[in-house]
């Protein structure tokens, strides 16, 4: 048995679990689906991005984790044709919500006997296995063809059924878009169970019979789905013969997300946490850009591209199947790249947040602060790789007197007895500064340090800098202190040396 290839308009879907944080796995699918369905619109076949929720698990399914997935999505820039929030016609879009849909699904099932009732405790299962010696894992297919006494029997001792779909004899196989072509024998693929013993229905039937009903065409997902799809492929060609399918999709799945000591990133790992990335200042479109990385180039020798150019070159086939490693430098490196390309006012309207929130700047910000900051986002537009370290580099700017702080690493490495005595002199030359301006500032201090002491720069501007933005790291010192002005400046270097 194999799958034949689908024609017609493209329609792929995610559907994540809301169970806990997003993970950047997750991620890395969604714009792998956004991206194949975005090339089919773009070159006229017609591409649907379906999103959808699956929400079964309702024990762990929680509104908080719900709600992180969409702000996720949102921020992201991945919008979905049809799904929560934007409706379509295969509402609705939350498993919770479509119980009827599987509740008639599983009883056409049923009356065509592609399903049986199986009353069996994994504790027997387990001991059969044993003493038959058998090393196929899972059910062993007992219940399959009970008599009329076996299940009166069963059913006299209170036992509540789950129902099984009966694995078709031979073999699978189908062409993956990622892999090529797979084939699994049915006999290591047991009979897998479709619902609880009380109704509820399990992942293995909703997902399949909601891609039915939903026409999906394609399913890119992840290499740790593969074992199952052979299972879904056999209750696909049920579905078809009882109408509720149209057509088998294709599948392809993605390679492995990797950590460190190449382990699979688990949730458990601190970089596994998409909307962390936000936190730490990346720019969407670049933590987006890294993570099309992670199995799919746009060219051998570019690892920088736009959303824009990565619709317009994504092909499935294209997709290493290769385990990809989450390497946080690079996804730094790449992030960095797209701060270079925005332009001054984008870096300026993105850092707001992050000022606003670290107390540098009020809400809503005063004239004179945003003033202060149009002139001063020049100097650290080029500087920063990440939006949060505006934090660091603009604070001393906005911190009045009694606010400022210094770094006591730096304070401890540069303003040591000699470094208090470059400040000391830096103190005097600028008390003599008549018209405060950067230039001035050099020259004066260029004159009293480097050609007056014998310095060479840097030791002489170091513990210029500590004193007065607090850090050795800041945006160019002489534009700083033109910035920060005279009295401010000059009280710095007093506080320094107090």
């Amino acid at each position: 048995m194999s799958t034949p290839h689908v024609s017609g308009p493209v329609r792929v879907r995610m559907a994540p679990s809301p169970t806990g944080s997003p993970h950047v796995g997750l991620v890395r699918t969604a714009l792998f689906n956004w991206a194949f369905a975005r090339h089919a619109q773009l070159h006229g076949g017609g591409g649907t991005f379906v999103f959808r929720i699956e929400d079964t698990d309702r024990e762990r399914s929680t509104q908080e984790s719900y709600d992180a997935i969409i702000d996720l999505m949102r921020w992201l820039g991945l919008d979905w044709d049809e799904g929560p929030e934007v409706g379509g016609p295969h509402a609705p879009y939350f498993q919770s919500e479509r119980g009827e849909i599987y509740r008639d699904a599983l009883a056409r099932l049923a009356e065509s006997s592609y399903t049986y009732d199986c009353f069996c405790t994994n504790e027997e299962v387990d001991a059969r296995r044993k003493a038959s010696g058998s090393k196929v894992m899972g059910y062993d297919g007992f219940c399959r063809d009970l008599s009329a006494e076996q299940r009166a029997a069963f059913e006299a001792e209170g036992r509540r059924p789950v129902v099984r779909f009966r694995m078709p004899d031979g073999s699978i196989t189908w062409h993956d878009l990622v892999r090529g072509d797979v084939t699994f024998e049915t006999r290591f693929v047991p009979d897998y169970a479709l619902c609880r013993a009380n109704g509820d229905p399990l992942y293995t039937l909703v997902n399949p019979v909601d891609d039915a009903y939903m026409e999906i065409t394609h399913v890119l997902r992840g290499e740790d789905l593969l074992s199952s799809t052979p299972r879904q492929i056999a209750l696909y060609d049920a579905l078809k013969e009882l109408g509720i399918a149209k057509a088998t999709p294709e599948f392809g799945h993605l390679p492995y997300v990797m950590g460190e000591g190449n382990k699979k990133l688990s949730k458990r790992d601190p970089e596994a946490h998409a909307l962390a990335y936000r936190e730490k200042g990346f720019l969407p479109e670049g933590l987006l850009n890294y993570l099309a990385l992670l199995g799919w180039a746009i060219a051998a020798d570019r690892d920088v591209f736009s959303m824009e150019e990565m619709v317009e070159a994504f092909d499935i086939a294209d997709v290493n199947p290769n385990p990809a490693r989450f390497d946080l430098k690079k996804a730094e490196a790449i992030n960095a790249a797209h701060m270079r390309l925005l332009t001054l006012d984008d870096v300026t309207e993105r850092v707001l947040p992050f000022l606003k929130d670290a107390g540098v700047l009020s809400d809503p910000v005063d004239a004179a602060d945003t003033q202060l900051l149009e002139r001063a986002m020049p100097l650290v537009a080029e500087r920063i790789n990440k939006l949060t370290e505006s934090v660091d580099m603009l604070g001393f700017l906005f911190a009045d007197e009694d606010t400022f702080t210094r770094d006591e690493a730096d304070v401890e490495k540069l303003l040591n007895d000699d470094g208090r005595a470059v400040v000391r002199r830096s103190l005097d030359a600028l008390e003599r500064v008549a018209e405060w301006s950067a230039g001035a500032v050099q020259d004066a201090l260029q004159a009293e340090l480097v050609e007056g002491m014998g310095l060479k720069p840097r030791n002489a501007f170091g513990p210029v800098r500590v004193a007065v933005t607090g850090r050795r790291v800041s945006p160019p010192l002489f534009e700083s202190m033109e910035l920060l002005g005279r009295d401010r400046s000059l009280a710095r270097l007093q506080s320094a040396l107090a």
